[in-house]
């Protein structure tokens, strides 16, 4: 089981264009599209996809339309009294794959939102086991504290599933800030995200074995295990036990959104699937290679995943 929290979903609508973009100039779109979107909903998507039970917890009435498409979908839903409306976002595709984002806020929450919204994936979670994960993703809306992840980790720790975070900003310094007590036992950050949350001036965002050195000190702080994603350069595993690097071959990339999300997903099906750390990574990347080359938000099924192109390799501590 993977239960995931999306705190602020949306609504993607991905644009298309058939030339690259020019700032002020009138464009005709190739496509549009829209879908049910947020970090911890693309998770559970791709886990409906493979076959894993999932549920997605977020802050929607249940005659939203949002809720409706996830569950035409087939994928299972527990919405809880949201504050406001689901926010959009817009992505604007170029024939490159270069995909710009503009991402609404969604509406502003108080405690009593954030409360409810909490005790239900509580509630949830108590009813996990030990060989589920609960997957906090994304951003928060405004009015969240910045320590509402590290908090929820905290209060999520005494529960049996193991816990993952995928966000960035002030959210994930705070989640850093407040180890021990706040660590997850998976964090999945980008290169650009690790150096800025450590402070390294290396560059982790393209440089495997600096992004491993880097990632061995959230370890060592109290992370269990932390993945690092490097776009076009692979990923990067390290827990106390090692670091491993993992790398394809070059694809056309079509779009980028949702890329994380899938390389999330391939490392939490390698653990349901008791693989070692090599083959969790090596699906890691195989998802996220698989994302970048389908339109807008869709999130890969294992039809388009080749785990077998992806070559992993031990880095060394230095």
């Amino acid at each position: 089981m993977i239960l995931t929290l999306t705190a602020n979903p949306s609504l993607d609508r991905t644009a298309v264009l058939p030339t690259p973009l020019s700032r002020g100039a009138v464009h005709r779109l190739e496509s549009v599209s829209m879908q049910a979107a947020g970090k911890g909903v693309n998770i559970s998507r791709a886990a409906v996809a493979a076959g894993v039970a999932t549920l997605a917890v977020l802050p929607a009435l249940e005659q939203d339309p949002y809720v409706a498409e996830l569950v035409a979908h087939g994928i299972p839903v527990r919405p809880v009294l949201p504050a406001g409306n689901v926010r959009i976002n817009l992505s604007i595709t170029e024939p490159d794959g270069t995909t710009t984002k503009l991402n609404s806020p969604g509406d502003t929450v108080g405690p009593d939102d954030l409360r409810r919204l909490a005790d239900v994936l509580l509630e949830q979670a108590a009813a996990c086991t030990a060989d589920d994960w609960v997957v906090l993703a994304g951003s928060v809306p405004p009015g969240t504290p910045a320590d509402w992840y590290a908090d929820l980790v905290g209060e999520l720790r005494a529960t049996p599933p193991r816990v993952a975070v995928d966000t960035s900003d002030a959210p994930l310094r705070a989640l850093v800030d407040g180890l021990p007590g706040s660590a997850p036992h998976l964090i999945k950050p980008n290169g650009e995200e690790l150096a800025t949350v450590t402070g390294s001036t290396r560059r982790v965002d393209s440089d495997p074995v600096a992004a491993a050195e880097v990632a061995r000190e959230l370890v060592a702080s109290g992370i269990e295990r932390v993945l690092v994603t490097l776009g076009g350069h692979g990923a990067v595993l390290v827990d106390a036990e090692g670091a491993w690097h993992a790398f394809a071959p070059p694809v056309d990339v079509v779009s980028t959104v949702g890329a994380g999300d899938s390389s999330l997903f391939g490392y939490l099906l390698g653990h349901d699937r008791d693989l070692p750390p090599e083959g969790r990574l090596a699906l890691a990347v195989a998802y996220g290679r698989a994302a970048v080359t389908l339109h807008g938000t869709t999130i890969p099924d294992p039809s388009h995943v080749d785990a077998d192109v992806v070559e992993v390799r031990a880095l060394s501590h230095a």
